[in-house]
């Protein structure tokens, strides 16, 4: 993750690319009006970004999850119509079903999308992003477990730390969907002693632990005053520690996502009351905001300044 050495600019500005520049440029290129001439250059460019990717899963799945926040489906039926025996434009497809599902609140057509991503992974059977996308439908369909090892079995003979399939069955294992706290606590520490330093799935139990910070706060009451005491406990402590610790240091989080991760440290530690610690966070994001978990206390890159002043003032 390159992002020590930057060019430094000066205004913090969401960049759901992170530090991806290549993804940044077909992104804004999907953002814009996309009529039917369009929409074949913009089929193109991804076909093009994906392929870029080569065996890199774990860049490859962080490109498709930004591009399908912004690619119409209409982009994904073009691309099949000039490619119908690749696996790609299926893999975008899918992806998009589910990007637009969590707005929706439901898939459109959960078999559909099911049966998208298993010829999929027929065609391209290397590849662990239909089995990414198919999990995240698994979960939203709330199907038992017996249903969700399997594919997390099939995503792990292919990329065994991918990041997006594990914060998939952390939110399926926390009690609010399908779980309970002690099957997350088992899980991320399961992660967090099979996996090595810097993988990209670094951020998990940071991720766990702001999840339950925010289930606390939404709880009321009692349980909402005494949320920030959570980052006090000993786990909460030693997770933030190793990530002050460690994560801004040029060459530590090399994934994809690194940035996210530093994003979600820096906003830990200002609930933690710990953000004079966040200073070499915030100069290694150099501006890069991303929605989550910001935008959980407003405007995103309102919340991000206010914080960033904190932790750099003096």
């Amino acid at each position: 993750m390159p992002i020590f050495g930057r060019r430094r600019s000066t205004d913090p500005r969401l960049a759901p690319e992170l530090d991806d520049a290549d993804l940044g440029r077909v992104r804004r290129q999907l953002s814009g009006p996309q009529v039917q001439g369009q929409l074949d250059i913009s089929a193109a460019l991804v076909e093009q970004l994906l392929q870029g990717a080569g065996t890199d899963w774990d860049r490859r799945t962080h490109r498709l999850a930004v591009l399908a926040q912004v690619a119409p489906p209409a982009l994904a039926q073009v691309w099949r119509r000039r490619r119908p025996r690749d696996a790609d434009p299926l893999v975008l497809q899918s992806w998009i079903d589910v990007a637009q599902a969590r707005v929706a609140g439901a898939l459109e057509d959960p078999q559909a999308t099911v049966d998208r991503c298993r010829r999929a992974a027929e065609l391209r059977p290397e590849d662990p992003s239909p089995w990414v996308a198919l999990l995240a439908v698994h979960r939203m369909l709330r199907r038992p477990e017996p249903e969700m090892y399997p594919l997390c079995r099939e995503i792990g003979a292919r990329d065994a730390w991918n990041r997006i399939a594990h914060l998939e069955m952390l939110r399926y294992l926390a009690p609010e969907e399908c779980g309970s706290h002690g099957q997350s606590l088992d899980f991320v520490a399961a992660v967090r002693e099979a996996a090595p330093p810097g993988a990209p799935v670094a951020g998990l139990e940071l991720a766990m632990l702001t999840d339950r910070y925010r289930a606390a706060l939404a709880a009321g009451g009692v349980t909402a005053l005494g949320a920030r005491r959570r980052w006090g406990l000993p786990d909460a402590e030693a997770a933030l520690e190793r990530a002050v610790r460690d994560w801004p240091v040029p060459g530590f989080l090399r994934h994809a996502a690194g940035a996210a991760d530093l994003n979600l440290l820096g906003y830990a530690l200002g609930q933690a009351g710990r953000i004079r610690e966040g200073a070499a966070v915030f100069r290694a994001l150099d501006g890069m905001v991303t929605v989550w978990p910001w935008g959980l206390d407003g405007d995103p890159v309102q919340q991000f300044v206010f914080w960033q002043n904190q932790a750099l003032v003096g």
